[in-house]
């Protein structure tokens, strides 16, 4: 028989207390290396390879967020949760947008971290081939799920936030469906949020698209409208 396994996790965070303690906690589920700041997690983002990055937010040298955007900007796909003691909706919203996958608020629980983390490492493990290449009309439009680009018949290009095209993905999969927002938050996001992240990410999206590619239905919720 085979040996299991183990994920390959890479914690980056400058805590010199948290940091040993998460490693050594995390150890019977995951191959955890530490390193304590920006550089050394972008340097070790770049070079290992990992199953799942647990990223702290407020690092030394580059915080999080720039350290998850300049990940996502070399082509890294790792699932990554961060960190972070702000829990502000808009905080959260910056974090996902950088192109973080979960996010955990300080202080946390150690059970909910590890079953975050097996989630992201099941998600992102399990995903087969012909789903990484997967696309859905929006509209005349197609939504790569993977790369996370809106592409036009004519060759015109959208980037989205991985929220962004969860959110799209949701609503592009069953288009004359009408979603409330409870529903989109379970789908698309976390129930921690509440539902008022949904409106949000709607305006993301409109702003950078058009205002037709979701259409409100008064007192209900949403559900897909198009791009031509």
């Amino acid at each position: 028989m085979s040996p299991v396994r183990v994920p390959r996790l890479l914690l980056v965070e400058d805590d010199p207390a948290l940091g040993p303690l998460l490693r050594e906690m995390l150890a019977d589920g995951f191959a955890a290396e530490l390193v304590g700041d920006g550089p050394a997690g972008l340097h070790r983002g770049l070079t290992g390879d990992w199953d799942v990055m647990v990223i702290d937010r407020g690092l030394p040298g580059i915080d999080g967020i720039r350290l998850i955007s300049a990940l996502r900007g070399q082509g890294v796909t790792t699932p990554i949760l961060i960190l972070t003691a702000l829990g502000a909706v808009a905080d959260k919203v910056e974090g996902l947008d950088a192109g973080a996958n979960d996010y955990l608020v300080k202080p946390f629980d150690l059970d909910e971290l590890t079953a975050r983390l097996r989630a992201l490492t099941r998600d992102h493990g399990q995903q087969r081939p012909e789903e990484a290449a997967a696309t859905v009309a929006v509209g005349s439009w197609e939504l790569s799920e993977r790369t996370r680009l809106l592409t036009s018949p004519y060759g015109d290009r959208v980037e989205l936030s991985p929220a962004e095209a969860r959110l799209l993905a949701v609503l592009a999969a069953a288009p004359e469906r009408v979603f409330t927002r409870a529903e989109l938050l379970e789908a698309a996001f976390s129930p921690e949020d509440g539902p008022g992240i949904v409106d949000t990410y709607v305006h993301h999206l409109r702003k950078k698209t058009a205002r037709s590619i979701i259409r409100t239905v008064h007192g209900t919720g949403y559900h897909l409208g198009g791009l031509e």
